[in-house]
């Protein structure tokens, strides 16, 4: 299938293990109906020679800033304006480290610097120097920047250790662009989504919360930005990192949660309340630490109701936007879920068992029944990411429906 028909792709390979991968890469972007033109670094023609590149590119290889031939007609500008998306793989640690810099001393990261065309990093090197903080640090830079950070994938490593850095493998780095590329089915619409725990302060160093992980409503941003919608996402206090390409909005308390929410959400169309918020709150927060007293075997916390901060959404007047909301339960979970989208006024409902350990809290996967009020939709058991696709599908396809009516 010629999914990436006419699409040009300008492939910058750098000098690592993982370059020998790019002809099985180009191939298969060739296969597509993609147009791959190759840029080498030097050291990368240590690894895989430019004849074997454009023979299965079909088109020569770029490799030198100094090209007279190239460079009568300022060859480098040409190519850094030709491209729709610039795939740096393998990039290695010093050619992220050129790129954060903004360095221009050889032809690849001189059209880095040229091109307006977005560029994705295919992160490829040894697990201790992909964690060092100077390479996470230009990731972070380059992330700010707006660059795509494509992997790396954890595994067993060309010099023996096992972890973080391997390059995505071709098909991967395939779907990847494919997925780029895609329609943007959200494309003009606003998202706001809540992710994660909240935690109610006890006292200055304790507080209680639950063990959401945040990763459904992160994968939902994710998803969400990709899909082409403006998203701005509002999270308890989670060990994930901040989606490319979204506003996030930090807060700790559910109080919190809703003063941030209430103040920016008639300014989306959709609200999706994926966070598991506290639904009570210690009466009083003790000022100092609270002491074990001698003879005390029993501590009494006084409990408070927090505000329903979905419910508190869907009650709007003015500026209501589509309105989701998540059921997490340990049983019952459709009675429970449509009697909340039903008490609450919700247009959808997400459902899931978190009595099941294997998916649901702190799990990469999960299972997730969809329901509103004429209709229901099983998604089953999927990665968080594959299901964050089918429920904003979804969501767009009743936005759809509405819009008729």
């Amino acid at each position: 299938m010629q999914t990436l028909s006419g699409k040009k792709i300008l492939l910058g390979i750098s000098g690592g293990i993982a370059a020998y991968k790019c002809a099985e890469l180009t191939r298969r972007l060739s296969e597509r109906g993609a147009q791959v033109q190759v840029v080498m670094t030097k050291a990368a023609k240590e690894f895989i020679t430019p004849l074997t590149m454009q023979a299965v590119s079909g088109r020569p290889v770029s490799d030198s800033l100094l090209d007279p031939a190239a460079e009568a007609s300022m060859g480098h500008i040409e190519l850094a304006k030709w491209a729709d998306l610039v795939l740096l793989a393998p990039a290695t640690a010093d050619l992220i480290a050129r790129t954060s810099a903004g360095m221009g001393n050889d032809l690849l990261t001189t059209l880095l610097l040229a091109t307006e065309a977005p560029i994705a990093i295919a992160p490829a090197m040894n697990q201790q120097m992909y964690r060092n903080i100077a390479t996470q640090e230009n990731l972070s830079t380059l992330r700010r920047r707006g660059m795509l950070i494509w992997g790396p994938a954890s595994g067993e490593q060309a010099c023996g250790d096992v972890g973080l850095g391997r390059m995505l493998e071709p098909m991967d780095l395939v779907a990847r662009c494919e997925q780029y590329f895609q329609p943007k089915a959200l494309q003009g619409k606003s998202i706001l989504i809540t992710a994660g725990p909240t935690q109610e302060a006890i006292d200055p160093v304790r507080y209680i919360s639950n063990h959401s992980s945040g990763k459904m409503g992160y994968a939902l941003a994710n998803v969400a930005q990709k899909m082409g919608a403006r998203v701005t996402l509002v999270s308890g206090p989670v060990a994930l990192t901040p989606p490319q390409g979204v506003e996030t909005l930090s807060v700790k308390s559910a109080e919190e949660m809703l003063d941030v929410v209430m103040a920016n959400v008639t300014q989306h169309d959709i609200f999706i309340g994926c966070a598991a918020v506290a639904d009570y709150k210690p009466a009083n927060i003790a000022e100092q630490k609270i002491k074990k007293m001698a003879g005390h075997e029993v501590m009494n916390i006084t409990m408070v109701k927090n505000p329903d901060i979905i419910a508190t959404v869907a009650k709007l007047d003015e500026g209501r936007p589509f309105t989701v909301g998540f059921a997490a339960e340990t049983q019952d979970v459709e009675s429970y879920a449509k009697g909340k989208l039903a008490n609450k006024n919700l247009d959808m409902i997400c459902a899931n068992d978190v009595s099941d350990t294997t998916i649901g809290f702190n799990s990469n996967d999960n299972a997730i029944t969809l329901y509103w009020p004429d209709g229901s939709l099983p998604l089953g058991t999927a990665s968080k990411s594959a299901l964050a696709h089918e429920i904003l599908s979804e969501i767009q396809q009743q936005l759809e429906k509405n819009a008729v009516k």
